[in-house]
């Protein structure tokens, strides 16, 4: 019997369906129908953050996030809930009886009074009055919602879209795509707390399985790089001459090997490294900072070291965005701590939040103030927010709010978003997204959405699935954007 394929009729049968099926996936290729085969940049092993095109023309250039670590609560900030002042000291009709870390207490109005603010006449606490102050130019998500109620994981969630450890940073997703416009630093720098380094730690800024080049590089105005200037035994000529002999050697290994692409990049790194020495101390010297910007920041309070230091962060963070870094990730808090060292407030809310707010609220409403009075949130795009929100009812036998990832806040600002709009609606206790409910991934879809990335395109294999910084989810909030 002869071979099908040497068989006339059916070779001519199925060259029919063949040229049908090709017809066919031109038709569903132009109306966008197949599935997407992702985005793989083209990276230049011997410039890894060179600046690279995203999928479509980007509103914001740069990222800055204020990152408040340990869980702010929305009900002290700029979720107000009048319903919740009628029903103080009330148990919660049909609510939890156990919470996170225990038995439920009774309903408790907000620990601040809130007024209105702006044309919009948006509710503030006033705990937050230079924030508050800025609120027509802001948009508020009020229904973020989170996967997990467990502060390392949640913090894992925001920053990486997963609770599990091993997952790349959104930074390092940003920087993976795009890049940077300046060469001389880094393309993504985490600016840690005063106080220390936030709960789930270098997950918040790692590379997890993307290439070790994207990762970012942690400093703060208190404690610079490490290990960055050579020691002080070395002279400025010998490091010189040194760095000169390194380089040639490796060009010239490169030059026999030019597919070693892991030899590119840590040749890159090292030339990078060695820029910085030059750049980085450059912008991490305040001193060059005039007086009035020192004290609209509140780096000159000598009253509150805590406050002053994250008044210089923030202005190291204008200074970053300023010269051309991607992104820039300014914590604000650390980690756990029984809410001493950042916003979580389980026993004593008042007390901790009257310190919380008074570190917070001048510099990052200056940081926000400056960057708009120099023009530079044209192309940069400002994101505050935190891992998860707080319950309506005090913990049993105590005067805090345990953790609650069913409905939190998160404002953004700057390059192609809408001024003074609000979206979303938590229920009339803020315990629980009830209108327009969303997700961190939403957030995260709609951050790379103004940088020019479609969250659905921008994977990296690994293991044999296309991982993105959203999972399998993700819509792009259009409603908050111009």
């Amino acid at each position: 019997m002869p071979h099908p394929l040497l068989n006339r009729r059916d070779f001519l049968g199925d060259t029919a369906s063949a040229l049908s099926a090709i017809a066919l996936t031109q038709l569903l290729a132009d109306q966008h129908l197949l599935a997407d085969e992702g985005y793989k940049p083209m990276i230049d092993p011997t410039r890894p953050h060179a600046s690279r095109l995203g999928h479509h023309p980007p509103a914001a250039q740069n990222v800055l996030v204020i990152f408040c670590a340990g869980a702010c609560s929305q009900l002290e900030t700029f979720d107000y809930k009048p319903e919740l002042i009628k029903q103080d000291g009330k148990p919660m009709p049909g609510g939890p009886t156990v919470t996170f870390q225990g038995p439920a207490g009774n309903l408790a109005r907000p620990q601040y009074d809130f007024k209105p603010y702006g044309e919009t006449g948006k509710m503030v606490s006033d705990m937050i009055p230079h924030l508050a102050e800025q609120v027509d130019d802001f948009a508020f998500i009020h229904t973020l919602t989170s996967k997990t109620n467990t502060h390392g994981p949640a913090e894992n969630f925001l920053s990486t879209g997963f609770v599990q450890d091993g997952f790349p940073s959104n930074g390092a997703w940003v920087t993976y795509a795009l890049g940077t416009e300046n060469q001389n630093l880094p393309a993504f720098v985490a600016i840690p707390d005063p106080r220390g380094i936030p709960q789930a730690s270098v997950n918040n800024w790692g590379p997890g399985f993307l290439p070790a080049v994207f990762q970012g590089t942690a400093f703060n105005s208190s404690q610079p790089i490490q290990n960055l200037s050579p020691p002080t035994s070395i002279t400025k000529e010998n490091d010189v001459a040194a760095r000169d002999l390194l380089q040639r050697l490796n060009r010239e290994h490169f030059d026999r090997f030019p597919g070693d692409t892991e030899l590119a990049a840590r040749i890159a790194s090292y030339e990078l490294a060695a820029r910085m020495q030059l750049s980085v101390p450059e912008i991490s010297d305040l001193s060059t900072e005039p007086q009035h910007i020192l004290k609209m920041y509140g780096a000159d309070d000598t009253q509150d070291p805590l406050k002053a230091g994250f008044a210089k962060n923030c202005i190291l963070a204008r200074r970053l965005i300023e010269n051309g870094v991607r992104f820039v990730q300014l914590f604000n808090g650390a980690y756990a701590s029984g809410g001493k060292l950042n916003w979580d407030g389980h026993q004593a809310l008042r007390e901790q939040y009257d310190v919380h707010g008074r570190v917070m609220d001048q510099p990052a409403a200056a940081l926000i103030r400056d960057l708009r009075q120099r023009g530079l949130l044209e192309n940069t795009l400002v994101v505050w927010c935190t891992e998860f929100g707080r319950m309506p009812m005090f913990q049993k036998g105590a005067k805090g709010r345990d953790h609650n990832p069913n409905g939190f806040t998160a404002f953004l600002t700057g390059a192609g978003v809408k001024r003074g709009v609000s979206y979303g609606v938590t229920d009339e206790l803020g315990f629980k997204a009830v209108q327009d409910v969303s997700s961190i991934h939403d957030l995260n879809a709609t951050i790379l959405h103004l940088l020019g990335l479609d969250h659905r395109r921008l994977t990296f294999m690994h293991n044999g699935v296309a991982r993105r910084l959203t999972d399998v989810h993700g819509h792009v909030l259009d409603k908050i954007l111009v």
